[in-house]
C-alpha cells in the first residue's frame, strides 16, 4: 500500500481542499483502493497514536477530511460503478464525486439525489443525508440506500441494510462519518432525463424585494417535481449577462423540472412571467445542468444554514439585505425550497430532525484572499444573529463548518441523537471518528 508522507512528491496536492481556509498537515496520507487498505490504514494509525480523518470529496467546509500531524484515510481511488438499469440500482465506490456518479447512471435515464456541486464527494454527500435539486421529487440521497459497506474502527468490515445491521444502517441516513469508513453504496435509482428542463433566471439586484416574494408563492405552489432555489449574487461578467449589470448585485432562480421535459417548460411559465433579465431556462442534460453551477476550488470559504418554517416578508427583508452587503463577488445567498418527498414518508426513517421545514437559508461567505476570508465568515454570522428569529432550530450539517456540539445535537433532537451515540458506542466506542460533524459514543 501507498504511504504518502510531508517529504514525498504529491503530498501538498494530496492534503489540498476545496476550501483555502484549510491549510493542515497530516502526518500520512493513505490512498486506499480496498477495504482491506482501509483496515490497515487504521491499524496503522492505532499502532501509531494517530488521529483519524476520512477524505472522499474533500468539501467539508471546515476541512474535517484533513487533520494535523494525524493519519487521512483517501478513499478516492475507489471509483468503482456498477449499475442495473433493469433493477434500477447501482453500486458505487466511496471514491466518485457526484459528477461522476450522475455521468454513470444517466447513461440509462436514471438518477439519484445528487450534490448542487458536482465534485462534491458521493460518499460524505450521502452519509450526511444527501442534500440536492432532485430531493423534492426523490428524497434525500440516504432515502434510497439499499445497503452500504464500511471498516468499523476495529478494521472489521461490516454491511449495513435493514436486514443486516439495521440500527447501524438508520445511523447512516444522515448520521455522517460517525461509524466507519464507507468503501461502497448500493442505492435505488429513479427514472429521470438524460434530458430535463432547467437552467438559471436572473433579475438585477433592485427587484430584490419584488422576486423573492413572488418566488415564495410560486414555489409554495410547485408541484413535488418542481425544485427551485433563490440566489443572490454578484453578476458575474459572463457573456450572457447584460453589461450593465455585471458587478453589481443580482438575484437568479435556479430551476428544475424532474420529470418530462415539455411538462418542465410549461411549469417554469409563471417565473417566466416575473420578467427575468436573462432567461437560460432550456432542455438539457441533467447531469450537464448538475456541474453547471460548480463553484471553483481555492476560495476562502465560510458557509452556514438554518431551517425556517414559513418566509415572512420580514424575514425576506432580513435575507435581502444582508445580500445587498455580499462580502466579496464570489459570495452568495441562497434559499432552498423544501416540501415534497423531502418531508415524505422516508422522513420518519431517518435519524434527520425537521424535514417537514419548508425552506433552508444557506449563506457562502467566499472570500479571495485570507483577509477576504475572514470579512466572509463575519457576514455569515452576523446574518445568522439577524435571521435567527425566524429559524424553526433546526440544521443540515453537510451545509455548515463546526459550530460546536449543540448544533449537532440541533440536527437530530435529543431522543435521535441519543440513539445515534448508542450506535456510535457499539461500533466506535473509542471515537477514533471524530474529525467530523461528531457524535459521542454512549456512556450509559
Amino acid at each position: 500500500m501507498k504511504w504518502i508522507k510531508p517529504e514525498d512528491p504529491g503530498y501538498d496536492e494530496s492534503r489540498t481542499l476545496f476550501n483555502a481556509m484549510i491549510d493542515r498537515r497530516p502526518a500520512v496520507i493513505a490512498p486506499c483502493s480496498t477495504p482491506a487498505d482501509v483496515a490497515e490504514a487504521l491499524k496503522y494509525a492505532r499502532d501509531h497514536g494517530l488521529a483519524v480523518a476520512v477524505r472522499a470529496g474533500g468539501h467539508s467546509v471546515a476541512g474535517m477530511s484533513l487533520n494535523d500531524g494525524g493519519l487521512v484515510i483517501d478513499v478516492r481511488p475507489m471509483k468503482s460503478v456498477s449499475v442495473d438499469p433493469d433493477a434500477r440500482t447501482v453500486t458505487a465506490g466511496a471514491g466518485l464525486t457526484c459528477g461522476e456518479f450522475d455521468r454513470a447512471t444517466q447513461q440509462h435515464g436514471l438518477a439519484l439525489t445528487g450534490g448542487r456541486v458536482s465534485t462534491t464527494g458521493l460518499a460524505g454527500f450521502t452519509l450526511g443525508g444527501g442534500s440536492g435539486w432532485l430531493e423534492r421529487a426523490f428524497g434525500f440521497a440516504c432515502d434510497d440506500l439499499i445497503s452500504a459497506d464500511l471498516v468499523t474502527a476495529a478494521g472489521e468490515q461490516v454491511t449495513a441494510s435493514a436486514a443486516e445491521n439495521p440500527e447501524l444502517f438508520w445511523a447512516l441516513h444522515g448520521g455522517g462519518g460517525n461509524f466507519g469508513v464507507a468503501t461502497s453504496f448500493t442505492f435505488g435509482l429513479h427514472q429521470l432525463g438524460p434530458t430535463v428542463h432547467a437552467g438559471l433566471m436572473l433579475w438585477p439586484g433592485d427587484a430584490a424585494e419584488e422576486i423573492s416574494r413572488g418566488f415564495r408563492e410560486l414555489a409554495l405552489a410547485a408541484p413535488n417535481e418542481e425544485t427551485g432555489a433563490i440566489i443572490y449574487l454578484t453578476a458575474p461578467p459572463e457573456p450572457f449577462v447584460p453589461p450593465d449589470m455585471v458587478g453589481k448585485m443580482a438575484v437568479a432562480v435556479a430551476y428544475l423540472y424532474a420529470g418530462n421535459a415539455a411538462e418542465g417548460a410549461e411549469h417554469a411559465k409563471p417565473y417566466q412571467a416575473l420578467k427575468p433579465a436573462v432567461d437560460l431556462l432550456e432542455d438539457t442534460g441533467y447531469a450537464d445542468f448538475q456541474c453547471s453551477l460548480d463553484d471553483p476550488p481555492g476560495k476562502y470559504n465560510y458557509w452556514s444554514a438554518d431551517y425556517h418554517d414559513e418566509l415572512s416578508d420580514e424575514a425576506l427583508d432580513v435575507i435581502v439585505d444582508s445580500a445587498r452587503n455580499l462580502p466579496g463577488p464570489s459570495s452568495q445567498q441562497l434559499i432552498a425550497h423544501w416540501g415534497g418527498a423531502v418531508s415524505g414518508p422516508a422522513a420518519t426513517a431517518t435519524p434527520l430532525q425537521h424535514r417537514n421545514a419548508s425552506w433552508v437559508t444557506h449563506p457562502f461567505g467566499l472570500g479571495e484572499t485570507p483577509q477576504g476570508g475572514q470579512e466572509a465568515k463575519a457576514w455569515v454570522k452576523r446574518f445568522r444573529q439577524d435571521i435567527a428569529p425566524y429559524a424553526n432550530g433546526g440544521v443540515w450539517l453537510n451545509f455548515i463548518g463546526d459550530e460546536g456540539q449543540e448544533r449537532v445535537r440541533a440536527a437530530f433532537g435529543e431522543e435521535n441523537y441519543n440513539r445515534l451515540a448508542r450506535v456510535k458506542r457499539e461500533f466506535d466506542p473509542e471515537n477514533t471518528f471524530r474529525g467530523n460533524q461528531n457524535i459521542r459514543p454512549a456512556t450509559s
